[in-house]
């Protein structure tokens, strides 16, 4: 039998949500940061700060950002991780990737970047310090598998960190699906051309898991300590775990 998973609100099968995911991301790419700045009113700029004080990146150190697109946090992870620093930019998508990769090299920072599958990391155990997904998560077919992974290449005391859109208070609900499936693909449309991408982004949201079950999640794939802050009363959360 075909196993099948969600794509938004639909049900499709494994293998075919792995290339319609990869058509949004293709289709968003060159017209991705400006889309976030008017989707969030420019948040999620302060969310990918938060996140990255959270993270405590230091001299030396070695850190992983998957589906790290167009590289807002290997940029700063790079610049705090030194020339004594590994920071890899990865992405499944290419055409995020090369986003992400331009926008580093025209800022003069160089590291490597790789398309990386967060499901079948390419790295060894026990290799990173620091391990971050940003909005990323919530794309992936397997989530368990790749919170298994990213717990896989931690250093024992290193920290996973999820950035991810989470469940809004309940008072926010009724305006934010309004926002969500109406201004959010309109939006799509008039500036990237694209209204049923950004239906599908909103439909991905829902489909997500709550923040207690994420936490369960990340506990389940072996991370200790977690914790989540929620964003802006939830329309975002950052968890956070320690491999011990």
């Amino acid at each position: 039998m075909t196993n099948t998973t969600h794509f938004g609100y639909s049900t499709v099968e494994e293998n075919e949500k792995v290339h319609k995911v990869a058509e949004v991301f293709h289709s968003v790419a060159a017209k991705y940061d400006v889309m976030n700045d008017l989707m969030s009113a420019g948040l999620h700029r302060a969310w990918k700060i938060f996140a990255i004080a959270q993270a405590g990146v230091r001299t030396g150190f070695k850190v992983l950002d998957i589906a790290g697109g167009t590289g807002d946090l290997s940029k700063e992870f790079a610049k705090q991780a030194g020339p004594t620093g590994e920071v890899w930019l990865t992405d499944i998508n290419e055409s995020m990737l090369r986003v992400g990769r331009d926008r580093l090299l025209n800022k003069g920072i160089i590291t490597p970047t790789l398309l990386c599958d967060a499901e079948k990391i390419p790295f060894p155990d026990n290799y990173f310090d620091r391990v971050t997904v940003a909005f990323g998560l919530r794309n992936m077919t397997h989530k368990d598998a790749a919170l298994a992974e990213m717990h896989r290449v931690l250093k024992p005391g290193g920290k996973l960190l999820v950035l991810e859109f989470s469940k809004v208070a309940s008072a926010l609900q009724k305006p934010y699906d309004v926002y969500s499936f109406s201004v959010l693909p309109w939006l799509g449309k008039m500036i990237a051309n694209d209204a049923d991408s950004y239906r599908y982004l909103a439909e991905s949201i829902r489909m997500h898991p709550d923040q207690e079950t994420l936490k369960t999640m990340m506990q389940e794939a072996g991370l200790e300590c977690v914790n989540y802050f929620n964003l802006s009363a939830g329309v975002a959360a950052l968890h956070t775990g320690i491999k011990i």
